[in-house]
């Protein structure tokens, strides 16, 4: 594909799927308004949503030590999470997933924002063996979902804390800044058969401890126990730049770089695996989510992509330690970068996945049905 860009926002066709239309904006920026209809309340209805969504918890913690549960990574997102349901009143439980790589500074931000806030916090540590394999099991699968067993071990700890203590989940994921992602670029977050399948072909350990939820969990946990789960920062006028100095001057929260950077892996993986191997820069995904929110202009986007993604001597450092944690020689590491791409699809099972694109096509059908009604010019 003939390199093109983005007149809008940022993103290019290092998104192989991404389309323009005659006046060279994508469909990123096309489909924005119509999904932000479909999971940010209006303006105006946005202190109605935030008060349901309040009572709601309270009525179904009134007899419970806790009335809601937060994840907490130690980054803006979650951290600010952390602060808004206490001055809404609300008695949260905060879960945290170590899987061992955690950066010094974002367990440092957990622990003194939480104790000055007066919550209570929970840590699920990894086996680390078990993880190790899986996580060496992705690279070698040579797929961009290196971070697919994270996210989903997440997901399956936080829903399933929510429904054994039948209390809701409160995400510290918005809209505004999540709203570009390329599918290509990683997919399979609930695809349990999918981790499965990549972890037989190319792991060493079974996955006899590690969280996690099929399809018939997810019917379980969201028809059967009805399990509810709030982004609350969409219910409120949220700006990442303000809520990041909010923290830092309020609660001594400490700035830890780059979107999820408060893992090390997450960094490595992002910010040099994903480039050098996939031509995948995710900072354009961010920084595009951002122009469509209003709370950066396309040029200081420019400019910002323009940055180097790694502090050199780091980079060298984490070349060494990472392939070392992870139990791989260099050689194995450089094997690993040289292998071709391959795509989800290629692992995926045909059920699961067959259950996974009805969900999309039911989804797309939204959209377009949103777009009929909001935007019928588009």
């Amino acid at each position: 594909m003939e390199y093109k860009i983005c007149k809008h926002c940022i993103m290019d066709t290092s998104d192989p799927e991404i389309t323009f239309n005659k006046e060279g904006i994508c469909n990123h920026c096309r489909n924005y308004e119509v999904r932000k209809k479909m999971f940010v309340p209006d303006s105006s209805e946005k202190h109605k949503h935030l008060q349901e969504m309040i009572d709601f918890c309270r009525k179904k913690g009134e007899s419970k030590k806790h009335d809601c549960i937060i994840g907490v990574s130690g980054g803006v997102d979650s951290t600010y999470v952390a602060y808004k349901v206490k001055e809404l009143g609300l008695r949260p439980l905060a879960v945290h997933l170590d899987n061992g790589w955690d950066a010094e500074l974002a367990v440092s931000n957990i622990y003194n924002v939480l104790k000055k806030l007066g919550i209570e916090l929970y840590t699920h540590v990894l086996d680390w063996e078990e993880f190790k394999s899986l996580q060496r099991a992705f690279l070698k699968a040579s797929t961009p979902d290196s971070e697919i067993p994270s996210d989903h071990a997440i997901g399956a700890l936080m829903k399933g804390f929510a429904a054994k203590e039948d209390i809701p989940l409160i995400w510290g994921v918005n809209f505004s800044s999540e709203a570009v992602l390329p599918r290509t670029w990683s997919q399979g977050h609930m695809d349990w058969a999918y981790i499965k399948i990549v972890n037989k072909l190319f792991g060493t350990q079974k996955l006899r401890d590690f969280p996690h939820y099929s399809v018939y969990k997810r019917i379980y946990w969201n028809r059967i126990k009805r399990v509810r789960t709030f982004s609350l920062l969409d219910y409120i006028d949220y700006d990442k730049e303000q809520a990041k100095n909010f923290l830092i001057e309020e609660l001594g929260w400490r700035d830890y770089g780059g979107k999820h950077h408060e893992s090390i892996y997450t960094k490595f993986f992002q910010a040099y695996i994903l480039p050098a191997k996939f031509d995948f820069d995710k900072r354009r995904a961010h920084l595009s989510s951002l122009i469509l929110a209003g709370q950066i202009t396309r040029n200081e986007a420019l400019e910002e992509i323009e940055k180097p993604l790694y502090d050199e001597k780091e980079l060298q450092e984490h070349l060494v330690y990472i392939p070392k944690k992870l139990g791989l020689t260099r050689e194995e590491f450089e094997e690993i970068m040289n292998t071709p791409p391959r795509k989800y699809e290629e692992f995926s099972p045909k059920f699961p996945k067959v259950i996974l694109e009805l969900e999309e096509k039911i989804y797309q059908l939204l959209i377009k049905i949103k777009k009929k009604i909001i935007m019928p010019k588009v």
